[in-house]
């Protein structure tokens, strides 16, 4: 599965492309599905462009997501920049009225079992996003079974995020061979290196204006459907 991964945190200024907007959002989503995204990873903003877990801020945007391409699958971010509160984010998930299918939790950030946890009680797939080695080992003594396991490089250094994920996958449970799905993917300059690793490896992976603003040329992409468009040439599915 490749993975369209709108907007993150990355601001407009930084791309005129990115979008914010629920009805951004949408029709970028719509546009990725159309050339093969098998998902779609947003990071929903309120009123006044900032990342939110507010229950109308995430029903507003999975709303309009799934009124332009119902038959794919949305997910969210439940990172501790958004809310930095444990408590806050665990009573934010419990509050949501419309749900997302899938939302990823940052092992290493405090209280991430609990909102994993929560997410689960909710029937949201929870996806374990581990960014080093000690975030898997912490990863591995959870309580809470994740539905898909997110190897997230954060070097931009294309040669040390491949160290890293190698690193990374060898440090999963042995039971990860049989259980949930690996998505590897990288940030900035490592962003193709470890795309193309994980088609080497068979894993899913990612790509969007969240993770680069470059194409594998070098050149700037002018959107998301552009970045998909190269992710699936290189091999991605």
């Amino acid at each position: 599965m490749l993975k369209a991964c709108l907007n993150g945190a990355r601001r407009c200024d930084e791309h005129l492309a990115v979008p914010v907007t629920p009805a951004e959002l949408a029709a970028d989503a719509a546009r990725c599905a159309g050339l093969g995204a098998g998902a779609v990873h947003v990071h929903p903003r309120d009123a006044a462009g900032r990342e939110s877990l507010h229950p109308s801020v995430i029903a507003a945007a999975l709303d309009a997501i799934r009124a332009a391409c119902p038959e794919v699958p949305v997910g969210v971010s439940t990172g501790a920049w958004i809310e930095p509160e444990p408590a806050a984010r665990v009573t934010a998930v419990r509050a949501w009225t419309v749900l997302p299918d899938f939302a990823s939790v940052n092992a290493h950030e405090p209280g991430a079992e609990a909102v994993a946890a929560a997410l689960r009680e909710r029937g949201v797939l929870v996806e374990a996003g581990l960014w080093t080695v000690d975030a898997v080992e912490t990863y591995a003594r959870w309580r809470v079974p994740a539905g898909r396991i997110l190897v997230e490089c954060m070097a931009e250094d294309p040669a040390v995020a491949l160290a890293d994920a190698a690193a990374m996958l060898s440090a999963l449970p042995p039971s990860a061979a049989e259980g949930p799905p690996v998505l590897l993917h990288a940030e900035g300059p490592a962003t193709w290196s470890v795309l193309a690793e994980a088609v080497h490896r068979g894993l899913h992976s990612r790509v969007g204006l969240e993770d680069t603003l470059l194409l594998p040329d070098g050149s700037i992409a002018p959107d998301n459907a552009a970045l998909v468009v190269a992710a699936l040439a290189a091999g991605a599915r």
